[in-house]
């Protein structure tokens, strides 16, 4: 009897552990999947109402809208059927210990003519509205961008009620010619002339229409994916609530139009509390002597009557009121991020920096040709990745230091520029603007606090103004002319990164760099492996990947 007895409770035990272990593996799993196959291809349309070539994602401009929940997992299949190299980038996207799939050529080797290649992403520990576009060369005056949304996940409370719908705005300056007319210009020394137009969701005035149920509120996600220009962005008659910025929940400013500049994207909620008609809403360029603008229309479903008479005019040459607006976009210290814990929980103006960088801007001619520099440097990109070249341990491809950490006041010349940073640094950048033209800066794999902005040059009393309690965190930053902006990024990302500037233009003709973020550990703690499908190329070909992948 007691042997019996025994055996029932050791099978009972048994039993236990194998539904304990069942219900640990089931409530421990790996985060969700989706996944994308694109394909990227040339179609006419006529954004202007002239009839160009654009690049296009299974058929559509914009591309297919991603739609994905914090920490999620992203195979997208990308196949080009292009006649030239492409990358796509994903702008604001962290790619968190994943700099092998940023999708800028300082990462990764171009997918050919007729190849694919498979990113693998994952969104973690991330919220906000971003966009994803084609790095190489001038594909993006040529399209190829989408709206990329994090949504949160149902566990972490959203500052405010849920939309009645969730709306994404791409708007942006647009040539009526050929991306290869346009990089040919810059290829040949010389600058683009003027945009043609704007454009919104890819078409012309009034070309695209969000209808709205009178009475609702309604999310807005608005990105500037333009090449050359800075924005202002209204709705005819209705107000603009602030409720995040790239990744961040703001405070909830409500505001007559925002000023929105190139790479930048935010959300605002509109509530349809006019009467039932139809409104525009306004897209025009800021700080330039001409004023383009374009429209879309605000629909009400019960609409009684179109649209009629001028659009509602902006702002256009005026800096103050652009840099008062920008200073006024901070944190919402009591509203949480990716994470259920307050974002201000996180006290950045009490932590000591341990470098500062400051980075100045500059045009310069060389070898008779018109180029674009920081520190006196003006990138040239080099015949190898440099990520794969730093993996493979390459030399001769760049070299750490080539980009000093403060302006030199020496003339501007050309060279692969990387730049070393120490993991889990905290770092103090200054970005600088001598010149008359408003400016625009992103990190990739960061996103940073926006401290501080003004005229003038940049002195070490500039400090005193900082703020240090509610500062924005984004990932692009606009300098205005003349003027300087200074941001706070704890550096705990491994990879290599680019820095560079969103006018499309400027980073062409050597406006950008790379930050090389180094763990010496070597651990997959720190880093990923490189992915077994990279691509190779350069110096890189016939090099060896090892067979685990992650």
């Amino acid at each position: 009897m007691g042997d019996c007895r025994g055996d029932r409770l050791r099978a009972c035990c048994f039993i236990i552990i194998l539904v304990m272990l069942l219900v640990c593996c089931c409530t421990n799993g790996e985060d969700p999947y989706r996944f994308y196959t694109w394909n990227v291809t040339y179609g006419d349309i006529y954004p202007l109402g002239v009839k160009q070539q654009v690049i296009l994602i299974n058929g559509q401009f914009p591309g297919p809208q991603i739609e994905t929940v914090t920490n999620e997992n992203l195979i997208i299949n990308v196949f080009n059927s292009l006649d030239q190299p492409f990358l796509i980038s994903w702008n604001g996207v962290q790619q968190r210990r994943n700099s092998w799939q940023d999708g800028v050529y300082g990462t990764n080797c171009p997918i050919p003519p007729g190849g694919n290649f498979t990113y693998t992403l994952q969104v973690k520990d991330q919220i906000g509205s971003y966009f994803y576009f084609p790095s190489l060369a001038l594909h993006k005056a040529a399209g190829g961008y989408g709206g990329f949304r994090i949504l949160s996940r149902s566990v972490v409370p959203v500052p405010f009620p849920p939309p009645a719908a969730d709306y994404t705005i791409l708007a942006g300056d647009w040539y009526n010619k050929n991306h290869n007319y346009l990089k040919a210009i810059l290829d040949s020394g010389h600058d683009l002339p003027f945009p043609d137009g704007l454009i919104i969701n890819g078409r012309g005035a009034n070309g695209y229409t969000f209808t709205v149920d009178q009475g609702k509120t309604y999310r807005f996600r608005i990105s500037n994916v333009g090449i050359t220009t800075s924005i202002n962005f209204r709705i005819q008659g209705h107000k603009l609530l602030l409720v995040e910025v790239e990744g961040t929940h703001t405070l909830q400013n409500t505001y007559d139009s925002l000023d929105i500049h190139l790479g930048q994207s935010l959300s605002v909620l509109v509530t349809a509390d006019q009467p039932a008609r139809d409104y525009y809403i306004v897209a025009s360029t800021r700080f330039t002597s001409q004023v383009l603008a374009t429209t879309a229309i605000l629909h009400y479903s019960n609409s009684s009557a179109a649209v009629s008479g001028p659009p509602p005019g902006g702002p256009t040459t005026q800096i103050d009121w652009s840099l008062e607006q920008a200073r006024s976009i901070r944190l919402n210290l009591t509203a949480s991020a990716a994470r259920p814990n307050p974002q201000g929980s996180y006290h950045y103006g009490l932590v000591k920096t341990t470098r500062t960088i400051r980075l100045a801007s500059s045009a310069a001619v060389i070898n008779g040709k018109q180029r674009y520099a920081v520190n006196g440097v003006s990138f040239i990109p080099a015949d190898t990745p440099l990520k794969l070249a730093d993996y493979f341990k390459i030399s001769g491809v760049f070299s750490l230091g080539s980009i000093p950490d403060a302006p030199t006041g020496g003339g501007a010349y050309l060279k692969t520029s990387v730049m070393a940073a120490d993991y889990r640094g905290y770092v103090e950048i200054v970005f600088e603007n001598p010149e008359d033209t408003v400016q625009s800066w992103h990190i990739d794999g960061y996103s940073f606090f926006v401290v501080g902005m003004d005229g003038g040059q940049w002195t070490p009393a500039s400090r005193l103004g900082y703020n240090l309690r509610d500062a924005i965190a984004r990932c692009t930053v606009q300098v205005y002319p003349k003027s300087w902006s200074a941001v706070y990024i704890a550096l705990d990302n491994v990879g290599m990164w680019n820095v560079r500037s969103e006018n499309w233009v400027r980073q062409y003709l050597g406006q950008q760099f790379y930050l090389r973020i180094f763990s010496a550990a070597n651990s997959w703690r720190d880093e990923y492996p490189i992915p077994r499908n990279a691509l190779v190329c350069g110096q890189a070909l016939g090099r060896r990947k090892p067979n685990e992948n992650f």
